[in-house]
């Protein structure tokens, strides 16, 4: 095994997904990609506005990438307290689409997800990831992070 890609959402069970991921990464002698995908942010056109009338919108996109940014930086410096080749990833759209194609970028050997809480709907966006993900690598899902079908 040579690459493993754990996807973090920052929600309560990243911090057990991360723990999983660095211990198999160490007992495997692989690399660790931490990867967190945001959502897009509905474009100021959506709303038929200009950016002058609604710059709110663009701080919120900024504002979201550079907390994102901080907390892959946080995790990174958790995992390289254990393992050596641990890399970072932020990016911006549907996240089961973006994890699939980064593992297939990568080639990955595993992917370690959790289900988190947030949005409307806890749990749903991740409810089938396992699922799609697995043609790509196979998937681990920490015990204490269970993916529960939506509701």
């Amino acid at each position: 095994m040579k690459t493993i890609v754990t996807a973090l959402d920052f929600s309560d069970a990243s911090e057990k997904v991360l723990s999983a991921a660095i211990a198999m990464a160490q007992a495997q002698g692989a690399s660790l990609h931490l990867v967190h995908v945001l959502e897009p942010t509905p474009s100021y056109t959506a709303y038929g506005m200009t950016p002058e009338e609604f710059p709110a919108i663009q701080v919120f996109q900024q504002e979201s990438q550079s907390r994102a940014e901080i907390r892959l930086q946080e995790a990174k410096k958790t995992a390289l307290a254990t393992i050596s080749d641990v890399h970072t990833e932020l990016m911006i759209g549907s996240a089961l689409h973006s994890i699939a194609e980064y593992l297939r970028q990568k080639n990955a050997d595993l992917v370690v997800i959790g289900s988190h809480g947030h949005g409307a709907r806890p749990f749903a966006p991740l409810s089938s990831s396992p699922a799609l993900l697995r043609d790509r690598a196979p998937c681990i899902i920490p015990e204490g992070c269970q993916v529960v079908a939506g509701g």
